[in-house]
């Protein structure tokens, strides 16, 4: 496995206002049009991210797995400085630059891209699943363990019953069940994948537990990185 370390760009946001104009400038270019790979096929990649804000540390991980077997084909992580502020709607500024660097750190490219958050289920439309697939141009989804400030009507209780993630009268996701009669996960899209495929491809990722394996996966992997990190206290 590869550890990187990952370096915040020069020109990163610095203030909560400069990073709000960022999403705007950025969400123009999201693309919602297209359906994105089939669920199965390919290779899927999940991505998460852990803290030591005591440290100042971050460390971010990226697991590529095989869609149609969910085995592990390769797994990078990275560590770096927090780079932004915790605001709430701006947490994507904390872990892209990690994020992307743990990406990059991959022997090849990532597929459709999974994050442990939002993409459109967020006040601005425009979560880490959003700006990370703009950035890289690649499908991403977001499956969230919660849904932010959403409101949403249970899901039936089998497994792949869905309901919609609402703000007001628009459909910002789903909340999904992968397990019949177990709480749901929330489900966006975030770039070039339809909301009807990001849910097809997170229950084929989610065969026995709640959340999906891309998720599980590099939670635990960026959680030992961040253990491991050799920054002072």
């Amino acid at each position: 496995m590869t550890t990187v370390t990952a370096q915040i760009p020069a020109d990163w946001p610095a203030t909560e206002e400069r990073a709000r104009a960022v999403q705007d400038g950025l969400r123009a270019r999201v693309v919602l049009d297209e359906p994105g790979p089939p669920p199965g096929t390919g290779t899927v990649t999940g991505v998460d991210v852990a803290y030591d804000d005591a440290r100042d540390v971050v460390a971010a991980a990226a697991v590529m797995l095989d869609a149609a077997t969910l085995a592990v084909v390769a797994e990078a992580t990275a560590v770096g400085r927090i780079s932004f502020p915790y605001v709430p709607g701006l947490l994507a500024f904390r872990e892209i630059p990690t994020v992307l660097a743990a990406l990059d750190a991959l022997p090849c490219l990532p597929g459709l891209v999974v994050c442990d958050g939002y993409g459109r289920a967020h006040p601005r439309r425009f979560g880490l699943a959003s700006h990370l697939g703009v950035l890289t141009g690649l499908p991403t989804i977001g499956v969230a363990k919660n849904p932010f400030t959403f409101a949403y009507e249970d899901p039936d209780a089998p497994r792949g019953s869905t309901s919609p993630l609402l703000d007001g009268a628009e459909e910002v996701g789903r909340a999904l069940r992968t397990r019949a009669a177990v709480k749901p996960v929330f489900v966006s899209v975030g770039h070039r994948v339809s909301l009807d495929n990001a849910c097809a491809h997170t229950l084929a990722l989610a065969p026995a537990f709640r959340l999906p394996e891309t998720t599980r996966r590099a939670d635990a992997l960026c959680r030992a990185a961040l253990r491991a990190a050799a920054y002072p206290a």
